[in-house]
Order: C-alpha cells, then sequence, then structure tokens
C-alpha cells in the first residue's frame, strides 16, 4: 500500500535488514493508531455529548426532509442575518402587543362606564335622600 511505501522510504536502512519485521512494526504501529484515533472519538463524544448532539441533529434533518423551502442560511452580512431572523420575531411580539393593548383598553373602556354608572346612581340615590328628607321635615 501507498502508506506503506512511505513508511519503508523512512525507515529504508532498517528495511534494508530486516524486511519482515519492517512490516510487522508498521502492521502493529497502524492497529494501534488506528485504535487510539477510536478512543480519542470515544472520549470526545462522551466529554460533549456528541451522540445527543447527533441524535437532534439527525431529527432536525428528518423534519426538515418534507419541507419545500430551503433552510436558512447566513449572507455573510452580519446586520442582514439579524434582521432576516428578527423582523419577523418583533413584527409578531407588536401585533401580539398591539392586540394585548387593544383588550386593556376596551376592559378599561368598560370600567370607566360602569364607575360613571355607579356615579350617576349615587347622584340619583342622594337626590332621593334629599328628596324624603325634604318630605319628612
Amino acid at each position: 500500500s501507498c502508506s506503506y511505501q512511505r513508511f519503508v522510504s523512512c525507515y529504508r536502512c532498517f528495511y534494508k535488514l530486516q524486511p519482515q519485521l519492517t512490516r510487522s512494526i508498521y502492521d502493529q504501529f497502524i492497529s494501534q493508531l488506528q485504535a487510539s484515533i477510536k478512543e480519542e472519538i470515544q472520549e470526545v463524544k462522551n466529554e460533549g455529548n456528541l451522540e445527543g448532539l447527533f441524535n437532534s441533529l439527525d431529527k432536525i434533518v428528518e423534519e426538515a426532509k418534507d419541507r419545500k423551502e430551503p433552510a436558512w442560511r447566513p449572507s455573510g452580512i452580519p446586520e442582514q442575518d439579524v434582521r432576516s431572523t428578527m423582523v419577523p420575531y418583533l413584527l409578531k411580539h407588536r401585533s401580539h402587543l398591539r392586540r394585548a393593548l387593544r383588550e386593556k383598553q376596551e376592559e378599561n373602556r368598560k370600567v370607566a362606564e360602569s364607575v360613571l354608572m355607579g356615579r350617576d346612581r349615587i347622584d340619583e340615590l342622594q337626590q332621593l335622600i334629599q328628596a324624603r328628607q325634604e318630605a319628612w321635615q
């Protein structure tokens, strides 16, 4: 293989003396290197909870398969990216706030009407009391 040939060219003097041993050392080196790499990958997975992240990424990919529009990608202009993300959210939030304001204004209008009706009723009762008081005297 190509990698073995590179290994041999690095250790040419040793290869000329004992080619079989050089091959054995190469095989052992490669197997230990592969095991070490697999171990490192597993450590990184365990430390960073990559398994869970990969699973959630797979879930997102599965959910996106049915979408017709393409996924959001950054344009490279931060202002434009923030605007494209924030403007729809802020517009939705503004409409929610306007709706809540209209509801509160309507509620306040009803409360003001009931206060005025209560005042009118108090005035009527005061006039009735005064009229009865005058009639009694």
